[in-house]
């Protein structure tokens, strides 16, 4: 049985953080696994007893059946399609689709997660908080940009990442979308606009993404509240 280490937010309904990336393919799956909550708002990703699994203080964390402790949220969502050989969630490694899934992937993780951590947490990347603003409107506007790249991706190749296939690559960049202001980027791309329709259409993530806008909106609210920073 894996174990799962994941944050969320104290509201009310709750809403989770990047956990759910994983949980999502945990349950497609249909794997058996143990959700362990940890309060980021209470700084329990900094306890010693959590350092102990992940030093880098970050969630979520994936316990292996073998005990191992995995994290990076892409990383893990590929290691679990690949080693339950969920192929219609992940192209297996001789799939020729494989290079284009992976560039996704890497691309969403390394070019819109990172840019998505300065407008999520402008705290982290300024020394005065007269600076969090331009700080967070620059990084939206980056991750915009990079948005628009897959939005010519898609118009060409669509309507998913691998053209009719769907993948978690499409849940993945869709969680990101729902975190932003999904209104006016679905406006502004066309096909990242479709793409999304057609993942929220998903039952399996209707649901998660519907807990992500309100975690988007309520953290947004949490923000204008307390621009020092809501998570440490």
């Amino acid at each position: 049985m894996y174990i799962l280490y994941g944050g969320d937010f104290t509201l009310t309904p709750p809403v989770w953080t990047r956990t759910v990336l994983v949980r999502w393919v945990l349950e497609e799956g249909r794997l058996d696994y143990e959700f362990r909550k940890i309060d980021i708002l209470k700084g329990e990703h900094r306890t010693p007893d959590f350092l102990a699994i992940n030093p880098a203080g970050l969630v979520p964390v994936l316990i292996t059946p073998e005990g191992d402790a995995l994290y990076e949220v892409a990383a893990l969502m590929v290691y679990l399609a690949d080693r339950h050989q969920l192929t219609d969630l992940a192209p297996a490694v001789t799939d020729p689709r494989r290079g284009l899934f992976l560039s996704a992937v890497f691309y969403i993780a390394g070019e819109i997660q990172s840019e998505m951590k300065r407008f999520n947490f402008p705290h982290r990347f300024s020394l005065r908080r007269e600076d969090d603003a331009g700080i967070q409107d620059l990084a939206k506007a980056l991750v915009l940009g990079r948005l628009d790249i897959m939005n010519t991706r898609l118009g060409k190749n669509g309507p998913y990442v691998l053209g009719n296939h769907f993948s978690l690559a499409d849940f993945y960049l869709s969680f990101w979308i729902a975190s932003l202001d999904r209104d006016s980027v679905c406006k502004r791309l066309p096909s990242i606009a479709k793409l999304y329709e057609l993942v929220r259409a998903r039952p399996s993530a209707n649901r998660y993404l519907e807990r992500i806008e309100s975690m988007a909106d309520a953290y947004a609210d949490m923000i204008k509240k307390k621009p020092a920073g809501v998570i440490p």
